[in-house]
């Protein structure tokens, strides 16, 4: 089964029932199907055929959604992207995709204007929620009326859905190639460890673009046959207004948006009794943070991880049972995981070692990359670069990365891209950018700077000039300008010296 049949199947089984809800607006099963074949003709009229990639650049609308499925209508490559991207990061995921079609809103048309001109393959622009004359109208597709599509043939196992976008450590994104039996396979895993029926209600406010949302606020929502309350943006009160309005039994978020309901000073108390379960993923939680919105909302967080890679979602802690506050949890049915050595040898229980993943969720490869693909999925495991452990209970615990990412909100910041753009400063000799315990958002970057002989630059400068090139979350909360950066005797940069130096300055807790 690919994604449209996913859809299909469960418009037949519960057309009137609510696939979205976004502000008053509710759009059932049977609305959205009729809306996804509308786009999906008026994509194929526009050319676009099996493999053929489309980008979405737009936040939580319910166009998003149409859009992403019309994709698998054609068997077309979903390619959703960060809307904070500046021009520059997304003309390389366009140009690296082949994107030829770009559906955006008014907000961000510009970005996509500045775009156009330097990505050969992007042949047509569309606009959902107005007009303009140099884009197409992407609402007069979905509105338009057209027969359910048939999808063209190809092997669900094997061809991509989607192409999400994720930094490396070469400092330019790799394009995570997902099929539909990936996504679906992830779906059906999390269908018994969240215990999902069809009365069940998402708070979407995590973006549609990112692994967690996309798996677990849409796919899930879909092949459960429940119901998604989308969110444009993240708001402490608006969360729990929609909570309290539509009845929503089930939270995904990151810990950071844990943290800011937390600390947020309510204009009043929220109805939540119809809210089941919280799911944390893409960070870790901090035990304070989960134990204490526990207590105050009585409801339970049940903690998670998984990369982009595994589409994304690879262990929970259990709704029922044991618990374990700081663990991940245990891997969910059909996900095997291990801890390997550096030789990828098992290690025994309690030792620590690299997380390793395996199972019908684990990408096709990283689009274009066989090398990086090759050395991610050494043994047929997939590497997911983080240091952890397992207890007696088979409870996995993340306890350092192995890369030097960084988490901001959980949204991840790869040093190597910033320091990409500071060593292109004309004042830049060397640069250094490592995390910083932050308690709203988790981490923060943290920029080290060794100016060139006799050049002068301002912290306010170069925060500046980061800023004209990264997306906000990337960009350093501080510089600092050093004489000399710490080195090994080979001439790497021991960043580990930089990271103490932080926690020093901060005191208990660090990163």
């Amino acid at each position: 089964m690919n994604l449209f049949e996913m859809l299909l199947q469960t418009t037949q089984r519960h057309p009137d029932q609510k696939a979205l809800l976004f502000h008053d607006r509710s759009i059932t099963y049977q609305q959205l199907l009729g809306a996804v074949s509308g786009v999906a003709k008026g994509f194929r009229e526009l050319g676009i055929e099996k493999g053929d990639r489309v980008g979405l650049l737009m936040p939580n609308l319910p166009q998003f959604v149409m859009a992403y499925y019309a994709c698998q209508a054609l068997g077309a490559i979903a390619v959703p992207t960060n809307p904070l991207l500046k021009p520059d990061e997304l003309r390389y995921i366009y140009n690296d995709s082949g994107v030829e079609v770009a559906i955006t809103i008014p907000l961000l048309a510009d970005v996509l204007r500045a775009v156009k001109p330097q990505v050969p393959s992007l042949a047509h622009l569309l606009l959902a929620g107005a007009e303009a004359p140099d884009f197409l109208s992407f609402d007069a597709l979905w509105q338009q009326p057209a027969p359910v599509p048939t999808p063209p043939e190809f092997n669900p196992r094997e061809h991509p859905a989607v192409f999400l976008y994720t930094s490396g450590t070469t400092g330019f994104p790799k394009g995570c190639m997902l099929s539909h039996r990936n996504l679906i396979a992830n779906c059906e895993s999390c269908v018994p460890v969240l215990e999902m029926t069809p009365g069940d209600n998402f708070v979407t406010v995590l973006p549609l673009f990112h692994a967690f949302a996309g798996t677990v606020c849409m796919h899930l929502a879909i092949h459960v046959g429940c119901t998604s309350t989308l969110l444009e943006r993240f708001s402490p009160d608006g969360v729990l207004e929609a909570i309290e309005k539509h009845r929503c039994t089930i939270f995904p978020a990151v810990p950071t948006m844990y943290a800011a309901i937390l600390h947020f000073h309510l204009p009043r108390e929220y109805d939540l009794s119809s809210l089941r379960v919280c799911v944390s993923g893409g960070a870790p939680m901090p035990v304070a943070v989960m134990q204490a919105f526990e207590k105050r909302f009585n409801v339970a967080i049940v903690e998670g991880d998984g990369p982009t890679e595994c589409s994304p979602v690879t262990a929970v802690n259990p709704l029922k049972g044991l618990r374990k506050p700081g663990s991940i949890g245990l891997p969910i049915p059909g996900v095997e995981m291990k801890i390997f050595d550096d030789n990828d040898n098992e290690v025994p229980v309690g030792e620590l070692g690299e997380i390793v993943v395996r199972g019908e969720n684990v990408m096709l490869g990283y689009y274009n990359l066989p090398e990086a693909t090759a050395e991610a999925m050494r043994s047929g495991w997939y590497h997911t670069g983080d240091i952890g452990k397992v207890d007696e209970d088979g409870f996995f615990y993340i306890v350092d990365r192995k890369k030097d990412m960084i988490i901001v909100g959980g949204l991840n910041v790869y040093p190597r891209e910033v320091e990409e753009v500071l060593h292109t400063h004309p004042a830049v000799a060397e640069a250094a950018v490592v995390g910083e315990y932050d308690e709203l958002r988790g981490e923060a970057p943290v920029a080290y700077v060794v100016l060139k002989p006799g050049a002068e630059a301002t912290e306010r400068e170069i925060i500046r000039y980061c800023r004209q090139r990264l997306a906000n979350f990337k960009v350093p909360r501080r510089v600092e300008f050093r004489e000399s950066l710490p080195k090994s005797g080979t001439g790497k940069i021991l960043k580990r010296l930089l990271r103490k130096e932080v926690e020093q300055e901060q005191g208990a807790g660090g990163v």
